[in-house]
């Protein structure tokens, strides 16, 4: 081992000065635009308090936030439920595990024409999410409304083939999910998340119907599982799902995001 005095003399000369660099990096965490990230914002200054620094990315394109996280780019993310991540796993052959719940996004069902369910009418036309995990969301709350009734058995796999009645007879528009928002000006109403909603400038409480803190797609930390363990991570996601933070999500945003905690 090294004395002291080499030690010393040592990182006077620069030549441990990389430790340090290391200490003090900060963890990077990839987030989708918008509310998932304010809330990533504000537990960064309250783990900076603490000594821990975080440095909050935001996406535009969440098919780069598992990518950038299977290259190392960056320490976790936060932006996805399980069914998602497990069919990214499926698809792509990630390396990557969720560690802890985060929050439940409610998706809504939002429409420029109808001011309640009611006001849809026989033939209306639907927009929905075109990828398989949000599309199965899409359509249980569409059942939850009693505008469709789905096959027993239906599971987060459920695609419009397990659509079991369909009494309006909707037709079903599926498209990317950015592309949702824009698509209430040609459908007659649209099955939308809430992140992608409140970037259009649509409220929560302006939708026909939310999901409740009941739903099964609550977001999820999702990290490489060689960082599963990370000292580092663990404490930024404890202090994530504390009370303070959990008060901040109440308070900010009025019941629109729900805290699993």
């Amino acid at each position: 081992m090294l004395n002291s005095a080499l030690l010393a003399a040592l990182i006077a000369a620069g030549l441990f000065s990389f430790a340090a660099g290391a200490e003090a990096a900060a963890l990077k965490l990839g987030v989708s635009a918008g509310p998932y990230g304010e809330i990533l914002d504000y537990t960064a200054k309250i783990a900076a308090k603490e000594g821990l620094e975080a440095k909050v990315i935001e996406f535009t394109d969440w098919n780069m936030l598992n990518a950038s996280l299977q290259a190392g780019d960056i320490d976790a993310n936060n932006f996805q439920h399980q069914p998602y991540l497990d069919n990214q796993i499926k698809q792509r052959g990630y390396d990557i595990v969720s560690v802890a719940k985060s929050i439940v996004v409610p998706m809504g069902l939002y429409a420029k024409k109808a001011q309640k369910l009611e006001d849809l009418k026989d033939g209306a036309s639907v927009s929905i999410p075109n990828d398989p995990t949000n599309a199965a969301r899409a359509l249980f709350l569409l059942a939850k409304a009693g505008l469709i009734g789905l096959k027993d058995g239906a599971n987060l796999n459920t695609t419009i083939a397990d659509i079991a009645s369909n009494p309006k007879k909707i037709k079903f528009v599926e498209l990317d999910a950015a592309q949702l928002p824009r698509s209430l000006d040609d459908v007659d109403a649209s099955v939308i998340t809430l992140n992608y909603a409140v970037l259009a400038g649509l409220s929560p409480k302006g939708a026909l119907l939310l999901e409740d803190d009941q739903s099964k797609w609550n977001l999820v930390w999702v990290v490489r599982k060689d960082r599963q363990d990370d000292p580092s991570i663990k404490r930024f996601i404890e202090i994530y799902r504390s009370p303070e933070v959990r008060d901040f999500i109440t308070t900010r945003f009025n019941g629109t995001i729900i805290p699993t905690w």
